[in-house]
């Protein structure tokens, strides 16, 4: 039976958790404090641990970042983190806390189920609905597709008869 122990201060984000993951075999017990989840976590070890972004004076990422470090150290077992974020910008953090996985609300039951059971799984799961959708024919940021590692060796786009109609990089031989 997984042990899911959800952290927020919002009355309405922990209903919203509990209708999605609770049942049968799932146990979801609850905390109100973000200072309370390394006692908790050293007590009784949850297999998935669901923040709320903003918790009191402790929030998604410092619980996260708090859990790494005393599993690091050796004084807690690992146990992965599902941050449900307030905003697209809190990806940065998010990635930077090592959390396995986070959501950007408003949530739905479907995406929270999913990525609680990749994560109890072992998997990962890093929402992308917030990426806003590009524009058909529109040509992607040179950035972003160093990111995805499309961008040519030579360190850029040359011309615009190497972007395709459909925004992918060309080779120099192709474009020719």
């Amino acid at each position: 039976m997984p042990d899911i122990l959800v952290v927020s201060d919002a009355p309405s984000v922990i209903a919203d958790v509990r209708s999605a993951l609770e049942d049968d075999d799932t146990l979801v017990r609850e905390l109100h404090a973000g200072e309370l989840v390394r006692t908790a976590v050293d007590e009784q070890p949850p297999d998935l641990v669901v923040t709320d972004m903003q918790v009191g004076s402790m929030g998604g990422i410092a619980i996260c970042m708090d859990l790494r470090l005393e599993e690091s150290g050796g004084r807690l077992p690992h146990v992965p983190v599902l941050i449900l974020m307030d905003r697209r910008a809190d990806v940065f953090l998010a990635r930077r806390s090592d959390a396995e996985g986070w959501i950007v609300k408003p949530f739905d039951s479907l995406r929270l189920r999913r990525a609680a059971r990749t994560l109890l799984d072992g998997g990962t799961y890093y929402d992308e609905s917030y990426r806003p959708l590009p524009l058909p024919g529109e040509q992607r940021h040179s950035a972003e597709l160093r990111r995805s590692g499309e961008l040519r060796a030579s360190g850029g786009v040359q011309a615009s008869s190497d972007v395709q109609a459909s925004g992918e990089v060309r080779s120099a031989a192709e474009a020719r």
